[in-house]
């Protein structure tokens, strides 16, 4: 039985946002994939929502010789592109006469020094005193040695009226002992204040619903629990492979692309105890609480509750693709992983003994990203004979990719003179209830740095306590890097072995078509 939708209701239009503070963002790596594809239009997209202020300025700083006007061109293309929506004409000549480029390496002081000038340049520009972030699109290797140089030149002095930020892309390290090298490099030139290391994820809307869903709602937050939750599903899936990227890829893979951050971001929101308040520093101590106590495997439970898989040729959407390992740039006898499904526990009061299941993959049937509560079953007897089968559990999905918005499954008797039951779904989508599509999450994070929020951000304990769950993981493949890896073709949920890993329990995964 499917549930009978009503009508949407009214859409509720969005209040405008408060305009941000006054701020120069400067891009590094600025002509790469990451500030076309997202940063450049999500900074429109603000200008278009009128978020941006006047004394707003964006320094784009490559390797390749541009004059300013010849990047503001390639911007414009770019937008036509990857923005969303028709262009709105005004807004984009606001925007574009704030689009600067300065060609800088910063691979010497002389280069760093131009960059300086310009900058004191605009900064003159300006009526009053103006924030500066500094945004790092560019290869992890290259952030601390470009910190150092900012800072050598004084470009990092932090201020109450002219504060200075940096945003620090993923991945935050390879393993734990590279990311506290990285965090300890930073560290040197910068106050923790002053890191915004950022997860897209973090900044979608329903990931910051889930707080408000839970804290704001008097009947889940007691519930929420081990005494009423059988278990947690968490879901990142992709249908695409790894698009030209294959020589990062096959150094990185599923575990430390997507695990280590995403993942275990969507599990602490899940699991975290109500903060004291929604301060930053409070939201984020309930969140890295919750990492700090998960269950850390010993290699012997490594190998019962994780799997590992590599997508080979099959169809997508019943177009043929290749394999993993006939990817460009992907070594022919690659071990890396483009799957992972692992099974973790939560040792602490609310969550002792209800399993958390987590996957993510490439080249999987669909592209959802979810988290999937389901709550422990009724009792049967009352409604023994009533239906055929068995009674389902009540399922609480947060939808964050695509069709974003939160549904609750429960029984409801079908009409007719037998007790026949059948599942009901009463969903919420952001799209029927508001005038507008959610942001994406560099919209929503690029404002809150601005504004000097860091909520929405990973701070260095955070970083190191997802570290610290994996390493187990990474000890067992360095070992046997064939260890728990296993074939799935692609256009399906992974190896069998996955099914594998939750059937034990008596579950089955949640997949959606």
């Amino acid at each position: 039985m499917s549930g009978h939708r009503r009508s949407p209701q009214p859409a509720i239009a969005l209040p405008t946002p408060r305009t941000a503070d006054p701020a120069t963002l400067v891009i590094f790596g600025a002509t790469g994939d990451l500030a076309k594809r997202k940063l450049l239009p999500a900074l429109y997209h603000l200008a278009v929502r009128h978020a941006l202020p006047d004394a707003f300025t964006v320094v784009a700083v490559g390797r390749t010789p541009m004059t300013d006007e010849a990047y503001r061109d390639k911007v414009s293309a770019d937008l036509d592109r990857f923005a969303e929506g028709p262009r709105d004409e005004a807004r984009w000549a606001w925007f574009a006469r704030r689009l600067h480029y300065v060609c800088a390496p910063l691979e010497d002081a002389e280069s760093a020094r131009a960059l300086a000038t310009r900058l004191e340049a605009i900064d003159a520009g300006h009526a009053g005193p103006v924030g500066r972030v500094y945004y790092f699109a560019t290869p992890p290797s290259a952030m601390a040695g470009i910190v150092q140089r900012l800072g050598s030149e004084g470009l990092l002095v932090d201020t109450a009226e002219r504060p200075r930020r940096v945003i620090v892309e993923k991945p935050f390290g390879y393993d734990l002992a590279s990311a506290r090298t990285l965090n300890h490099e930073l560290g040197q030139v910068l106050a923790e204040r002053q890191i915004y290391r950022i997860d897209h994820y973090l900044g979608k809307e329903t990931v910051q619903n889930l707080m408000a869903f839970r804290f704001a709602n008097g009947i889940f937050e007691p519930i929420w629990n081990r005494r009423y939750v059988d278990h947690v599903q968490i879901t990142v899936a992709e249908t695409v492979g790894v698009e030209g990227r294959g020589g990062y890829y096959d150094e990185a893979g599923a575990l430390r692309d997507m695990v280590q951050n995403h993942l275990f971001q969507l599990l602490a929101l899940t699991a975290m105890e109500p903060p004291i308040s929604f301060r930053a520093d409070d939201v984020r101590d309930e969140r890295v609480r919750v990492l700090h106590a998960i269950h850390l495997c010993t290699p012997d439970e490594v190998r019962q509750s994780v799997v590992r898989g590599q997508y080979t040729a099959g169809a997508s959407h019943n177009t043929a693709v290749p394999g993993y390992r006939e990817e460009p740039k992907v070594p022919p006898a690659s071990t890396t992983e483009t799957f992972v499904a692992l099974k973790l526990m939560i040792e602490n009061w609310r969550w002792a003994e209800v399993p958390f299941y987590l996957r993510t993959g490439k080249r999987l049937p669909a592209r959802v990203s979810e988290i999937a509560v389901q709550f422990r079953r009724a009792p049967l007897k009352l409604f023994k004979g009533a239906q055929a089968g068995t009674l389902d559990p009540n399922l609480l999905v947060v939808r964050i990719q695509p069709d974003e918005g939160i549904s609750l499954r429960f029984q409801a008797k079908i009409p007719g003179a037998p007790v026949r039951l059948g599942n009901v779904d009463m969903a919420f989508n952001y799209t029927d209830y508001f005038a507008a599509a959610p942001a994406n999450g560099y919209e929503t994070l690029l404002y809150d740095c601005m504004n000097g929020d860091p909520t929405l951000f990973h701070r260095a304990d955070m970083v190191e306590a997802g570290w610290d769950v994996v390493a187990p993981i990474l000890e067992v493949v360095a070992a046997s890097p064939d260890a728990l890896l296993h074939e799935y073709p692609a256009g399906r949920w992974g190896p069998a072995e996955a099914d594998a890993l939750i059937a034990r329990d008596g579950r089955a995964w949640r997949n959606s078509e």
